[in-house]
């Protein structure tokens, strides 16, 4: 047992204390089947980089079955490098240490943001090796989630031509988990619930721009219809902002760039909407226009809910027309300062809008303090225009419950994974409770809020990190 997460389990009615047994670890190892549990691995399939790879599937993992709480709330429980599959298309089936460590720490951070995640219930190490780039260990993630269907499986049904299984699937979906939907009946139904996954997506892309985070692998089969982040890979928390910035070594045009996850997160839609389009209309005609327009509205829904992250991460309660040009001027400058993305928007919230408090913390994380310097005498116009919106310590809080002090950064992640390499794995469990409060100043863990070094440089990351 690498790690155990008590937040998860509380999810399952799990007792605490659990991952002293064995018998647990052996059955989140894979090695012994849960009572009554049916295991198996999903088939789907997706457009990666762009392009059709057809056929995909779980070719490393394995979900064990549902449980449904006390609450009634049913959860997925998979198991994530636990061997072959039919869908491992000739790999091994394992994840190795360090990749599990980074999506178990992920998982819980971003969940602690309040952003759409799958969760992580445990760490199983293992001394077998595993072959990529090097030799490395090998762990099994324990992954819990409301359910795991993506774009891809709907895409797999449409280019196998079994459209007779894609209204079964998407009424198992409907019913589970859109239950205002159900009593709607016929393309009706269908048309309401792809409005969903639209807005849950603009929703969840917007989330992850408002802190920094970048994917680096918006394939169709990463993209959840649950509007859920979904496959952690080569993501990375931006540090010194760049929007072309993209994380993944493999990525060398930029696909999944920071700056491109809105237009990706549409371009995904589209082949989602494609996929379920024998569900949406009477004729194709019908069908067709209704999607297009479905997709057109992506874009409003996705400016709306950047404009209100963003809005609050300013501290800003009121909407005006010139708030857009005052958030992208910000984010340009910092791009040309060289800003630290989490620290800037921190670092404002401690501005006060008629004194010289916190000025200088927020000038310091840029290369010079000129723009920046004019850029906060326009946005102290704006909060103070902010009639009867409180104090500069009411704000400060707003803006201290909106954007984060602590983020999951590279560095912090593989600090923890090459201490656990050598079987140390306090850093683990140290990062986890770090990242359960990121909005809490937490002094005595003052230097995880710092920058990489210049040798700790944010580095690029294969699929298999």
């Amino acid at each position: 047992m690498v790690a155990f997460n008590p937040d998860v389990a509380s999810l399952l009615d799990m007792v605490d204390g659990v991952e002293h047994l064995t018998a647990f670890t052996e059955m989140f190892a894979g090695n012994r089947v849960p009572e009554n549990a049916q295991p198996v691995a999903h088939r789907y399939a997706g457009h990666q980089f762009g392009i059709w790879a057809g056929q995909l599937g779980d070719g490393r993992a394995i979900t064990l079955g549902e449980v449904r709480n006390s609450r009634g709330a049913a959860w997925e429980v998979q198991l994530k490098g636990c061997g072959q599959t039919p869908f491992s298309r000739f790999g091994d089936g394992r994840a190795v240490l360090r990749s599990t460590i980074r999506e178990y720490l992920v998982s819980e951070a971003m969940a602690a943001l309040g952003i759409p995640t799958t969760r992580a219930l445990t760490i199983i190490g293992s001394d077998a090796p595993v072959y990529r780039e090097t030799v490395e260990t090998a762990a099994i993630l324990t992954r819990v989630a409301p359910d795991l269907i993506r774009f891809g499986s709907f895409e797999w049904l449409f280019y196998a031509n079994r459209m007779e299984a894609l209204p079964r699937l998407a009424d198992h979906v409907i019913d589970e988990h859109f239950p205002r939907l159900a009593n709607l009946s016929g393309a009706q139904r269908y048309r309401a619930w792809v409005e969903r996954v639209i807005a849950l997506t603009a929703e969840l892309i917007a989330a992850w721009q408002a802190v920094g985070f970048v994917h680096g692998v918006m394939n169709t089969d990463n993209m959840s219809v649950l509007g859920l982040t979904l496959d952690y890979g080569p993501y990375a928390f931006m540090e010194r902002f760049q929007p072309d910035w993209a994380p993944n070594h493999t990525d060398t045009a930029g696909r999944y760039a920071y700056n491109q996850q809105p237009a990706v997160g549409l371009w995904n839609l589209g082949r989602f909407v494609q996929a379920v389009l024998p569900l949406l209309g009477d004729s194709s005609d019908a069908a067709i226009a209704f999607g297009e327009q479905a997709l057109e509205d992506y874009r409003g829904r996705y400016d709306t809910a950047w404009l209100r992250h963003m809005r609050a991460k300013l501290g800003l309660c009121t909407e005006q027309d010139n708030d857009a040009e005052l958030i992208k001027d910000l984010l340009r400058i910092m791009a040309h300062g060289q800003a630290d993305f989490t620290r800037t928007f921190r670092a404002l919230g401690g501005v006060a809008a008629n004194a010289d408090v916190g000025v200088a913390q927020f000038l310091a994380e840029f290369a010079a303090p000129a723009e920046p310097r004019q850029w906060l005498m326009r946005w102290r116009a704006r909060v103070q225009g902010e009639q009867g919106r409180g104090s500069d310590a009411s704000r400060a809080r707003r803006m201290a419950a909106i954007n984060p002090k602590y983020v999951l950064r590279t560095h912090l992640a593989q600090n923890a994974i090459t201490r656990a390499q050598s079987g140390d794995y306090s850093e683990i469990a140290r990062l986890h409770a770090l990242l359960r409060r990121p909005f809490a100043e937490q002094p005595e863990n003052a230097e995880y809020a710092r920058p990489a070094t210049s040798s700790e440089a944010q580095a690029v990351l294969s699929c298999s990190s």
